[in-house]
């Protein structure tokens, strides 16, 4: 097994996962050239070999998710011209996957093209963290796509926070009600006790959400999980916060695979009546400045990601 990382910015990621895996990071060069133009080449030999490349392709203060796909797709391409029997990309944040479907007149579909991207470089397949619509990722790739539960890496963090009390997991839109649900019949079985489940009212047209007032469910005196994929602005999860403050909550503790914290979201989170926040480290938390008040913490999905890639290996070479 190779595995190569091209996310610089986040190296101290790729190594823990090196760690999990006990194998170091195989070496690449990484050159740009005055125009912005870029050359990437591995600096061992790949015939023959299983190799895994890692980069999230979340924007970040030196590259956009285009540079990132771009550079990914070149590599990957680079690996399969020089042997490399099987390439896997590792993605912890897959770009464009929130564009799934179309609401508009001739919306474009940009999961769809991203995936026929991927697979016209030849990837072999491609490993995710929680996207937001898991079975619209199934019907986009041809190539196997495994999707990863962050529920998994988040709830380590989250049993210690739930205390004896009554205990909800909430959805803040329709979209997340089964990944919700799936949580719910975890933490049962975990807690050997019932949990209750709410979803919040949402709608969102042109970019302007709408909706916010409704929970269907009880959360009457309840520690409500509020459990998405990602936090961009932080605007859904204030909205489902009030919402579910006003139906009755005790606690609020929202979780999600990847906090992107886009613009004004430290000041939005700060001020939603969140008693926690917690997020993986699938994206790292720059755009939060020094000082923030959102109660967060960051749990790692590290373990996950290592156990698919052994998974993944294991079944390659039986």
């Amino acid at each position: 097994m190779l595995l190569f990382s091209l996310d610089q910015a986040n190296r101290a990621f790729a190594e823990a996962l090196g760690r999990e895996l006990d194998i170091t990071l195989a070496p690449h060069e990484e050159r740009s050239f005055e125009d912005g133009e870029r050359k990437l080449r591995p600096l061992v030999d790949p015939r023959g070999e299983d190799v895994y490349v890692l980069l999230g392709l979340h924007g970040d203060r030196e590259e956009s998710p285009h540079d990132k796909l771009l550079k990914l797709w070149m590599f990957i391409a680079t690996l399969r011209d020089h042997g490399a029997r099987r390439v896997t990309a590792v993605v912890p944040y897959l770009a464009y996957a929130r564009k799934d479907r179309r609401t508009k007149p001739y919306d474009p579909l940009g999961l769809r093209v991203v995936a026929q991207l991927f697979e016209s470089v030849g990837t072999a397949q491609i490993i995710v963290l929680e996207v937001h619509n898991p079975a619209a990722l199934e019907n986009a790739f041809r190539i196997p796509a495994v999707h990863l539960e962050s529920r998994h890496a988040l709830q380590s963090a989250v049993l210690g926070s739930l205390g004896s009390g009554l205990l909800a997991i909430a959805s803040p839109d329709p979209g997340g009600v089964k990944r919700a649900q799936l949580w719910r019949e975890d933490l049962e079985h975990a807690l050997r006790r019932p949990v209750g489940f709410a979803l919040v009212d949402k709608r969102r047209s042109a970019g302007l959400l709408g909706g916010g007032d409704l929970v269907a469910g009880s959360v009457d005196g309840a520690t409500v999980v509020l459990f998405d994929d990602l936090i961009s602005s932080g605007e859904t999860l204030r909205r489902a916060a009030s919402a579910l403050r006003r139906a009755g909550a005790a606690r609020l503790i929202a979780c999600a695979a990847h906090g992107l914290f886009m613009g004004e979201a430290a000041d939005i989170l700060a001020n939603a009546g969140l008693d926690e926040v917690i997020v993986t480290d699938s994206v790292p938390a720059f755009r939060l400045p020094a000082g923030h008040r959102v109660p967060l913490q960051v749990t790692t999905c590290v373990p996950i990601l290592a156990q698919a890639l052994r998974d993944s290996h294991t079944s390659w070479t039986a």
